[in-house]
Protein backbone atom coordinates (compact mmCIF):
# COMPACT_ATOMS: atom_id res chain seq x y z
CA UNK A 1 0.00 0.00 0.00
CA UNK A 2 3.01 2.47 0.33
CA UNK A 3 2.28 3.56 -3.42
CA UNK A 4 -0.57 5.16 -2.27
CA UNK A 5 1.22 7.55 -0.63
CA UNK A 6 2.84 8.57 -3.09
CA UNK A 7 -0.18 10.03 -4.91
CA UNK A 8 -0.85 13.63 -5.01
CA UNK A 9 -3.58 14.98 -2.53
CA UNK A 10 -5.86 15.36 -5.89
CA UNK A 11 -4.80 12.25 -6.86
CA UNK A 12 -6.29 10.74 -3.31
CA UNK A 13 -9.25 12.35 -3.59
CA UNK A 14 -9.92 11.02 -6.87
CA UNK A 15 -9.29 7.65 -6.42
CA UNK A 16 -11.50 7.65 -3.52
CA UNK A 17 -14.57 8.47 -5.74
CA UNK A 18 -13.55 6.40 -8.12
CA UNK A 19 -13.75 3.42 -5.56
CA UNK A 20 -9.77 2.12 -6.64
CA UNK A 21 -8.95 2.30 -3.36
CA UNK A 22 -10.79 2.39 0.32
CA UNK A 23 -10.02 5.47 2.79
CA UNK A 24 -9.40 2.63 5.46
CA UNK A 25 -6.47 1.33 3.26
CA UNK A 26 -5.14 5.32 2.30
CA UNK A 27 -5.17 5.92 5.91
CA UNK A 28 -3.42 2.55 7.13
CA UNK A 29 -0.49 3.37 4.28
CA UNK A 30 -0.03 7.24 5.94
CA UNK A 31 0.11 5.48 9.38
CA UNK A 32 2.66 2.98 8.68
CA UNK A 33 4.73 5.74 6.35
CA UNK A 34 4.13 7.88 9.95
CA UNK A 35 5.98 4.97 11.36
CA UNK A 36 8.88 4.41 9.68
CA UNK A 37 9.61 7.87 9.26
CA UNK A 38 10.15 8.63 12.96
CA UNK A 39 13.90 9.25 12.06
CA UNK A 40 12.91 12.20 10.63
CA UNK A 41 11.67 13.29 13.57
CA UNK A 42 8.87 15.32 11.95
CA UNK A 43 5.78 14.76 14.07
CA UNK A 44 5.47 15.16 17.71
CA UNK A 45 2.40 13.23 18.44
CA UNK A 46 1.12 10.64 15.83
CA UNK A 47 -2.60 10.37 15.67
CA UNK A 48 -3.34 7.31 13.97
CA UNK A 49 -7.02 6.29 15.53
CA UNK A 50 -8.08 10.09 14.09
CA UNK A 51 -7.16 9.02 10.68
CA UNK A 52 -8.48 6.21 10.85
CA UNK A 53 -11.84 7.29 12.25
CA UNK A 54 -11.82 9.60 9.38
CA UNK A 55 -11.39 6.81 7.15
CA UNK A 56 -14.21 4.89 8.38
CA UNK A 57 -16.60 7.78 8.22
CA UNK A 58 -15.50 8.70 4.71
CA UNK A 59 -15.42 4.52 3.62
CA UNK A 60 -19.05 4.52 5.09
CA UNK A 61 -20.39 7.56 2.75
CA UNK A 62 -18.64 6.17 -0.44
CA UNK A 63 -20.69 2.88 0.23
CA UNK A 64 -23.87 4.66 0.73
CA UNK A 65 -23.77 6.66 -2.03
CA UNK A 66 -23.50 9.83 0.21
CA UNK A 67 -22.56 13.26 -1.36
CA UNK A 68 -18.82 13.37 -0.25
CA UNK A 69 -17.17 15.91 1.80
CA UNK A 70 -14.30 18.00 -0.28
CA UNK A 71 -11.41 15.92 1.80
CA UNK A 72 -12.87 13.17 2.71
CA UNK A 73 -10.63 10.64 3.85
CA UNK A 74 -7.48 12.30 3.20
CA UNK A 75 -4.82 12.16 5.58
CA UNK A 76 -3.25 15.59 6.99
CA UNK A 77 -0.29 16.21 9.28
CA UNK A 78 -1.44 19.63 11.64
CA UNK A 79 1.55 21.66 12.34
CA UNK A 80 1.65 21.68 16.64
CA UNK A 81 1.53 25.75 16.66
CA UNK A 82 -1.98 24.87 15.99
CA UNK A 83 -4.56 24.03 19.02
CA UNK A 84 -6.06 20.92 18.39
CA UNK A 85 -9.12 19.27 20.90
CA UNK A 86 -7.79 16.75 23.58
CA UNK A 87 -4.18 16.81 21.78
CA UNK A 88 -1.24 17.32 22.97
CA UNK A 89 0.02 20.97 21.36
CA UNK A 90 2.94 22.47 22.49
CA UNK A 91 4.25 24.91 20.01
CA UNK A 92 7.60 23.24 19.94
CA UNK A 93 8.35 24.08 23.67
CA UNK A 94 9.09 22.78 27.17
CA UNK A 95 7.04 25.53 28.64
CA UNK A 96 3.45 24.01 27.13
CA UNK A 97 4.78 20.27 27.10
CA UNK A 98 1.68 18.40 28.48
CA UNK A 99 -0.90 21.10 27.14
CA UNK A 100 -4.38 19.63 25.94
CA UNK A 101 -6.80 22.04 24.45
CA UNK A 102 -10.09 21.88 25.24
CA UNK A 103 -10.95 23.44 21.53
CA UNK A 104 -10.06 22.99 18.26
CA UNK A 105 -8.22 25.60 16.48
CA UNK A 106 -10.76 27.40 13.29
CA UNK A 107 -8.38 25.88 10.92
CA UNK A 108 -8.13 22.32 12.01
CA UNK A 109 -11.67 22.71 12.86
CA UNK A 110 -12.39 23.59 8.61
CA UNK A 111 -10.09 20.46 7.47
CA UNK A 112 -11.44 18.10 10.37
CA UNK A 113 -15.41 19.55 9.04
CA UNK A 114 -14.05 18.91 5.91
CA UNK A 115 -13.45 15.43 6.16
CA UNK A 116 -9.50 15.16 6.53
CA UNK A 117 -8.04 12.70 9.09
CA UNK A 118 -5.26 13.97 11.25
CA UNK A 119 -2.34 11.65 11.20
CA UNK A 120 -0.39 13.46 14.13
CA UNK A 121 1.02 16.88 14.97
CA UNK A 122 4.15 18.44 13.51
CA UNK A 123 7.80 19.32 14.93
CA UNK A 124 8.53 22.97 14.61
CA UNK A 125 10.69 25.73 15.55
CA UNK A 126 10.08 26.43 18.99
CA UNK A 127 7.27 28.99 18.69
CA UNK A 128 7.56 29.66 15.49
CA UNK A 129 11.06 31.11 16.01
CA UNK A 130 13.30 29.47 13.80
CA UNK A 131 14.29 29.26 10.15
CA UNK A 132 16.09 25.76 10.17
CA UNK A 133 13.52 23.57 12.87
CA UNK A 134 16.45 22.90 15.11
CA UNK A 135 15.06 25.26 18.13
CA UNK A 136 12.31 22.96 18.67
CA UNK A 137 12.18 21.07 22.35
CA UNK A 138 11.08 17.69 20.95
CA UNK A 139 15.05 17.94 18.94
CA UNK A 140 15.69 18.80 15.24
CA UNK A 141 13.66 17.87 12.15
CA UNK A 142 15.40 15.84 9.78
CA UNK A 143 15.29 16.88 5.75
CA UNK A 144 14.49 13.68 4.03
CA UNK A 145 16.96 15.07 1.19
CA UNK A 146 21.09 14.44 1.93
CA UNK A 147 23.74 16.53 1.70
CA UNK A 148 27.80 15.57 -0.04
CA UNK A 149 29.02 13.09 1.77
CA UNK A 150 25.32 11.62 2.96
CA UNK A 151 25.23 15.19 5.67
CA UNK A 152 21.97 15.79 7.62
CA UNK A 153 20.28 18.77 6.11
CA UNK A 154 17.37 21.02 7.99
CA UNK A 155 14.31 21.17 6.77
CA UNK A 156 13.99 24.91 7.19
CA UNK A 157 11.49 26.42 9.65
CA UNK A 158 9.45 27.09 11.24
CA UNK A 159 7.38 24.66 9.54
CA UNK A 160 10.25 22.31 9.19
CA UNK A 161 8.03 19.34 10.49
CA UNK A 162 4.99 20.07 7.99
CA UNK A 163 7.72 20.57 5.30
CA UNK A 164 9.34 17.19 5.91
CA UNK A 165 6.56 15.14 6.56
CA UNK A 166 5.13 16.30 3.24
CA UNK A 167 8.10 15.93 0.99
CA UNK A 168 8.92 12.36 2.45
CA UNK A 169 5.36 11.60 2.19
CA UNK A 170 4.25 11.17 5.20
CA UNK A 171 1.07 13.06 4.69
CA UNK A 172 -0.84 14.09 1.77
CA UNK A 173 -0.52 17.53 2.90
CA UNK A 174 0.00 19.74 6.29
CA UNK A 175 -0.98 23.24 7.60
CA UNK A 176 1.82 25.55 8.35
CA UNK A 177 1.92 29.00 9.67
CA UNK A 178 4.03 32.11 8.25
CA UNK A 179 5.26 34.74 10.04
CA UNK A 180 8.19 36.14 8.21
CA UNK A 181 8.54 32.77 5.56
CA UNK A 182 7.69 29.98 7.62
CA UNK A 183 5.97 27.86 4.98
CA UNK A 184 8.03 29.42 1.84
CA UNK A 185 11.45 28.56 3.20
CA UNK A 186 10.67 25.38 4.19
CA UNK A 187 8.55 24.37 0.88
CA UNK A 188 11.97 25.60 -0.91
CA UNK A 189 14.33 23.76 0.97
CA UNK A 190 12.43 20.12 0.68
CA UNK A 191 10.77 20.68 -2.78
CA UNK A 192 7.31 21.30 -2.47
CA UNK A 193 5.01 23.82 -2.59
CA UNK A 194 3.62 26.23 0.24
CA UNK A 195 1.46 29.36 -0.16
CA UNK A 196 1.17 32.23 2.42
CA UNK A 197 -2.29 33.79 1.90
CA UNK A 198 -3.04 37.10 2.42
CA UNK A 199 -2.87 38.42 6.23
CA UNK A 200 -6.58 37.71 7.54
CA UNK A 201 -7.55 35.17 4.50
CA UNK A 202 -7.29 32.49 7.55
CA UNK A 203 -8.36 32.36 10.77
CA UNK A 204 -5.60 32.44 13.63
CA UNK A 205 -7.76 31.88 16.23
CA UNK A 206 -6.42 28.40 18.04
CA UNK A 207 -2.82 29.00 16.45
CA UNK A 208 -0.79 29.76 19.36
CA UNK A 209 0.51 33.45 18.65
CA UNK A 210 4.29 34.62 17.98
CA UNK A 211 3.79 37.79 16.18
CA UNK A 212 -0.08 38.97 15.41
CA UNK A 213 0.15 41.92 12.77
CA UNK A 214 2.56 39.05 10.91
CA UNK A 215 1.04 35.12 11.46
CA UNK A 216 -1.37 33.41 9.16
CA UNK A 217 -1.78 29.69 8.31
CA UNK A 218 -1.09 28.30 4.85
CA UNK A 219 -0.73 25.05 3.30
CA UNK A 220 1.67 22.97 2.43
CA UNK A 221 1.41 20.14 -0.13
CA UNK A 222 3.58 18.50 -2.70
CA UNK A 223 1.59 20.12 -5.68
CA UNK A 224 -0.11 23.84 -6.67
CA UNK A 225 -3.07 21.94 -6.99
CA UNK A 226 -3.09 20.52 -3.75
CA UNK A 227 -2.55 23.77 -1.96
CA UNK A 228 -5.36 24.75 -3.65
CA UNK A 229 -7.56 22.21 -2.87
CA UNK A 230 -6.33 22.73 0.85
CA UNK A 231 -6.38 26.74 1.07
CA UNK A 232 -10.29 26.27 -0.20
CA UNK A 233 -11.03 24.84 2.75
CA UNK A 234 -9.09 26.07 5.11
CA UNK A 235 -9.82 30.05 4.49
CA UNK A 236 -12.98 31.95 5.57
CA UNK A 237 -14.31 34.29 7.93
CA UNK A 238 -14.29 33.45 11.33
CA UNK A 239 -15.91 36.35 14.04
CA UNK A 240 -13.55 34.69 16.87
CA UNK A 241 -10.38 36.64 14.83
CA UNK A 242 -10.50 40.39 14.49
CA UNK A 243 -8.33 40.62 11.44
CA UNK A 244 -10.48 37.62 10.05
CA UNK A 245 -11.63 39.02 6.67
CA UNK A 246 -15.60 38.91 6.33
CA UNK A 247 -15.40 37.75 2.07
CA UNK A 248 -16.45 35.08 0.01
CA UNK A 249 -13.48 32.46 -0.43
CA UNK A 250 -12.74 31.43 -4.26
CA UNK A 251 -12.85 28.65 -5.60
CA UNK A 252 -8.98 28.31 -5.81
CA UNK A 253 -8.81 24.72 -7.47
CA UNK A 254 -11.00 26.12 -10.76
CA UNK A 255 -8.42 29.52 -11.13
CA UNK A 256 -5.87 27.10 -12.21
CA UNK A 257 -5.23 27.15 -16.26
CA UNK A 258 -1.43 28.14 -16.73
CA UNK A 259 -2.92 30.41 -18.98
CA UNK A 260 -0.83 34.31 -18.47
CA UNK A 261 -1.80 35.80 -21.17
CA UNK A 262 -2.43 39.72 -20.26
CA UNK A 263 -0.41 39.69 -17.21
CA UNK A 264 2.66 41.28 -16.50
CA UNK A 265 5.31 40.06 -13.76
CA UNK A 266 7.53 42.17 -11.91
CA UNK A 267 11.21 41.51 -11.29
CA UNK A 268 11.83 43.40 -8.13
CA UNK A 269 15.69 44.87 -9.24
CA UNK A 270 16.45 44.95 -5.27
CA UNK A 271 16.03 41.44 -4.84
CA UNK A 272 19.26 41.35 -6.52
CA UNK A 273 21.58 40.79 -3.28
CA UNK A 274 25.44 41.12 -2.78
CA UNK A 275 26.40 37.11 -2.72
CA UNK A 276 23.41 35.33 -4.35
CA UNK A 277 24.51 32.33 -5.67
CA UNK A 278 24.82 31.93 -9.37
CA UNK A 279 22.96 28.81 -9.93
CA UNK A 280 20.03 30.92 -7.72
CA UNK A 281 20.40 33.86 -10.16
CA UNK A 282 20.43 31.59 -13.22
CA UNK A 283 16.87 29.88 -11.98
CA UNK A 284 15.59 33.44 -11.07
CA UNK A 285 15.93 34.32 -14.52
CA UNK A 286 14.89 30.82 -16.11
CA UNK A 287 11.75 30.93 -14.03
CA UNK A 288 10.96 34.48 -15.59
CA UNK A 289 11.12 32.64 -19.38
CA UNK A 290 8.83 30.07 -18.24
CA UNK A 291 6.29 33.01 -17.36
CA UNK A 292 6.96 34.29 -20.27
CA UNK A 293 5.97 31.29 -22.20
CA UNK A 294 3.15 30.79 -20.49
CA UNK A 295 1.95 34.30 -21.87
CA UNK A 296 3.31 36.36 -19.46
CA UNK A 297 5.12 40.05 -19.88
CA UNK A 298 8.03 40.66 -17.71
CA UNK A 299 8.83 43.80 -16.83
CA UNK A 300 11.86 44.72 -14.17
CA UNK A 301 10.00 47.17 -11.00
CA UNK A 302 11.36 49.08 -7.99
CA UNK A 303 11.04 48.36 -4.30
CA UNK A 304 13.63 50.54 -3.20
CA UNK A 305 13.19 49.96 0.96
CA UNK A 306 13.65 46.44 0.14
CA UNK A 307 17.07 46.74 2.33
CA UNK A 308 15.26 47.68 6.17
CA UNK A 309 12.70 44.52 5.49
CA UNK A 310 14.75 42.35 7.23
CA UNK A 311 15.88 44.61 10.32
CA UNK A 312 12.39 46.34 10.62
CA UNK A 313 10.83 42.48 10.73
CA UNK A 314 13.25 41.60 13.27
CA UNK A 315 12.18 45.24 15.59
CA UNK A 316 7.81 44.39 15.04
CA UNK A 317 8.20 40.33 15.29
CA UNK A 318 10.03 40.49 18.87
CA UNK A 319 8.52 43.46 19.91
CA UNK A 320 4.72 41.47 19.24
CA UNK A 321 6.47 38.14 20.84
CA UNK A 322 7.37 39.30 23.56
CA UNK A 323 3.82 40.88 24.51
CA UNK A 324 2.27 37.70 23.41
CA UNK A 325 4.67 35.13 25.28
CA UNK A 326 4.04 37.13 28.79
CA UNK A 327 1.05 34.87 29.16
CA UNK A 328 3.35 31.93 29.71
CA UNK A 329 4.00 32.61 33.70
CA UNK A 330 3.47 29.10 35.33
CA UNK A 331 0.25 30.06 36.49
CA UNK A 332 -2.72 29.40 34.44
CA UNK A 333 -1.56 26.40 31.96
CA UNK A 334 1.84 24.79 31.12
CA UNK A 335 5.19 23.92 32.75
CA UNK A 336 5.39 25.74 36.71
CA UNK A 337 8.64 25.58 38.30
CA UNK A 338 8.41 26.23 42.17
CA UNK A 339 11.36 27.30 44.16
CA UNK A 340 11.33 26.19 47.20
CA UNK A 341 10.68 29.16 49.94
CA UNK A 342 10.62 31.57 46.88
CA UNK A 343 7.64 34.45 45.93
CA UNK A 344 5.68 34.83 43.02
CA UNK A 345 8.51 36.33 41.44
CA UNK A 346 10.92 33.73 41.89
CA UNK A 347 7.87 31.53 40.08
CA UNK A 348 7.83 33.40 36.86
CA UNK A 349 11.86 33.50 36.60
CA UNK A 350 12.23 29.85 37.41
CA UNK A 351 9.42 28.68 34.89
CA UNK A 352 10.44 31.19 32.13
CA UNK A 353 14.17 29.90 32.24
CA UNK A 354 13.37 26.23 32.43
CA UNK A 355 10.65 26.49 29.43
CA UNK A 356 12.22 28.99 27.03
CA UNK A 357 14.46 27.83 24.48
CA UNK A 358 17.45 30.56 23.94
CA UNK A 359 16.14 31.62 20.74
CA UNK A 360 12.82 32.59 22.22
CA UNK A 361 14.42 34.27 25.09
CA UNK A 362 17.12 36.15 22.88
CA UNK A 363 13.75 37.53 21.03
CA UNK A 364 11.63 38.49 24.30
CA UNK A 365 14.81 40.12 24.94
CA UNK A 366 14.79 42.41 21.96
CA UNK A 367 11.25 42.89 21.77
CA UNK A 368 11.14 44.03 25.96
CA UNK A 369 14.02 46.32 24.93
CA UNK A 370 12.83 48.09 21.71
CA UNK A 371 9.55 48.59 23.69
CA UNK A 372 10.88 49.70 26.35
CA UNK A 373 10.57 53.18 27.73
CA UNK A 374 13.47 54.71 26.44
CA UNK A 375 13.56 53.24 23.18
CA UNK A 376 10.01 52.65 21.87
CA UNK A 377 10.54 55.91 19.75
CA UNK A 378 13.88 54.95 18.31
CA UNK A 379 13.35 51.28 17.45
CA UNK A 380 9.85 50.11 17.26
CA UNK A 381 7.68 53.01 16.16
CA UNK A 382 10.39 54.28 13.74
CA UNK A 383 10.08 50.17 12.31
CA UNK A 384 6.16 50.88 12.12
CA UNK A 385 7.06 53.83 9.81
CA UNK A 386 9.18 52.12 7.46
CA UNK A 387 6.91 49.13 7.49
CA UNK A 388 4.75 51.54 5.49
CA UNK A 389 7.15 52.60 3.09
CA UNK A 390 7.47 48.93 2.08
CA UNK A 391 3.62 48.31 1.84
CA UNK A 392 3.74 51.62 -0.25
CA UNK A 393 6.47 50.01 -2.15
CA UNK A 394 4.17 47.44 -3.15
CA UNK A 395 1.44 49.28 -3.82
CA UNK A 396 3.61 51.41 -6.30
CA UNK A 397 4.79 48.37 -8.41
CA UNK A 398 1.06 46.98 -8.75
CA UNK A 399 0.82 50.35 -11.26
CA UNK A 400 3.55 48.42 -13.43
CA UNK A 401 2.71 44.20 -12.77
CA UNK A 402 0.24 42.16 -11.47
CA UNK A 403 2.83 39.82 -9.75
CA UNK A 404 6.28 39.53 -8.49
CA UNK A 405 9.00 36.72 -9.20
CA UNK A 406 11.70 36.61 -6.89
CA UNK A 407 13.82 33.41 -5.43
CA UNK A 408 12.77 32.31 -1.99
CA UNK A 409 15.65 31.93 0.12
CA UNK A 410 19.37 33.09 -1.10
CA UNK A 411 20.66 29.35 -0.66
CA UNK A 412 19.64 25.57 -0.42
CA UNK A 413 19.17 23.68 2.60
CA UNK A 414 21.90 23.93 4.68
CA UNK A 415 23.98 20.94 7.14
CA UNK A 416 22.49 20.60 10.96
CA UNK A 417 24.46 23.26 12.96
CA UNK A 418 25.67 25.05 10.34
CA UNK A 419 24.08 28.62 11.84
CA UNK A 420 22.76 27.45 14.78
CA UNK A 421 25.34 29.65 16.52
CA UNK A 422 25.08 32.77 14.35
CA UNK A 423 21.60 34.36 14.60
CA UNK A 424 22.50 37.00 11.57
CA UNK A 425 23.01 34.40 9.39
CA UNK A 426 20.14 32.41 10.27
CA UNK A 427 18.25 35.40 10.22
CA UNK A 428 18.73 36.18 6.54
CA UNK A 429 17.40 33.15 5.31
CA UNK A 430 14.19 34.78 5.65
CA UNK A 431 15.61 38.13 3.34
CA UNK A 432 13.49 37.34 0.26
CA UNK A 433 10.29 36.27 2.34
CA UNK A 434 10.43 39.17 4.80
CA UNK A 435 8.69 41.97 2.26
CA UNK A 436 5.85 39.87 1.65
CA UNK A 437 4.89 39.62 4.91
CA UNK A 438 5.56 42.83 6.59
CA UNK A 439 2.91 43.77 3.10
CA UNK A 440 0.60 41.09 4.45
CA UNK A 441 0.39 40.04 0.61
CA UNK A 442 -0.18 36.56 -0.59
CA UNK A 443 3.06 34.75 -2.08
CA UNK A 444 3.88 31.25 -2.48
CA UNK A 445 6.89 28.76 -3.05
CA UNK A 446 7.03 26.46 -5.90
CA UNK A 447 10.23 23.78 -6.47
CA UNK A 448 11.68 24.75 -9.88
CA UNK A 449 15.12 23.38 -10.19
CA UNK A 450 17.60 21.68 -8.40
CA UNK A 451 21.30 23.19 -7.34
CA UNK A 452 24.91 21.77 -8.51
CA UNK A 453 24.44 19.30 -5.35
CA UNK A 454 21.18 18.03 -6.55
CA UNK A 455 19.11 19.78 -3.55
CA UNK A 456 15.81 21.93 -4.77
CA UNK A 457 15.48 25.31 -5.04
CA UNK A 458 12.36 27.54 -5.07
CA UNK A 459 10.92 30.30 -6.70
CA UNK A 460 8.71 32.57 -5.40
CA UNK A 461 5.43 34.43 -6.71
CA UNK A 462 3.86 37.53 -5.03
CA UNK A 463 0.52 38.89 -5.48
CA UNK A 464 -1.62 41.51 -5.19
CA UNK A 465 -3.39 41.50 -1.31
CA UNK A 466 -6.29 38.70 -1.96
CA UNK A 467 -5.10 37.50 -5.32
CA UNK A 468 -4.50 34.05 -4.13
CA UNK A 469 -5.99 33.13 -7.33
CA UNK A 470 -2.99 34.77 -9.51
CA UNK A 471 -0.59 33.71 -7.57
CA UNK A 472 -1.95 29.96 -7.13
CA UNK A 473 -2.59 30.03 -11.16
CA UNK A 474 1.08 31.64 -12.06
CA UNK A 475 2.72 28.99 -9.44
CA UNK A 476 0.55 26.19 -11.57
CA UNK A 477 2.25 27.82 -14.60
CA UNK A 478 5.79 27.56 -13.53
CA UNK A 479 5.50 24.02 -12.31
CA UNK A 480 4.29 22.82 -15.22
CA UNK A 481 7.35 24.01 -17.07
CA UNK A 482 9.27 23.39 -14.58
CA UNK A 483 8.04 20.04 -14.98
CA UNK A 484 9.90 19.37 -11.17
CA UNK A 485 10.03 15.51 -10.33
CA UNK A 486 12.84 14.92 -8.03
CA UNK A 487 12.85 13.39 -4.89
CA UNK A 488 14.63 12.83 -1.92
CA UNK A 489 16.34 9.09 -2.46
CA UNK A 490 14.81 6.93 1.10
CA UNK A 491 17.17 6.78 3.59
CA UNK A 492 14.97 6.91 6.66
Amino acid sequence: MSELTGLSLAEMRAGLKAKQFSAAELAAAHNSAVEAGRELNAYTVETPELALAAAEAADRAIAGGEELKPLAGIPLGIKDLFCTEGVESTAGSNILRGFHPQYESTVSAKLKAAGAGMLGKLNMDEFAMGSSNETSAWGNVVNPWRGKGNEALVPGGSSGGSSSAVAAKLCAGATGTDTGGSIRQPAAFTGICGIKPTYGRCSRWGIVSFASSLDQAGPMARTVTDCAILLGEMAGFDPKDSTSLDLPVPDFEAALTGDLQGKRVGIPKEYTIEGIPAEIADLWSRGAEMLKDAGAEIVEVSLPHTKYALPTYYIIAPAEASSNLARYDGVRYGLREAPEGGNLIDMYEATRSAGFGDEVKRRIMIGTYVLSAGYYDAYYLKAQKVRTLIQRDFDNAWADCDLLLAPTAPSAAFAAGDKLDDPIAMYLNDVFCVPASLAGLPAMSVPAGLNADGLPLGLQLIGKALDEEGVLNAGFALERAAGFAAQPEKWW
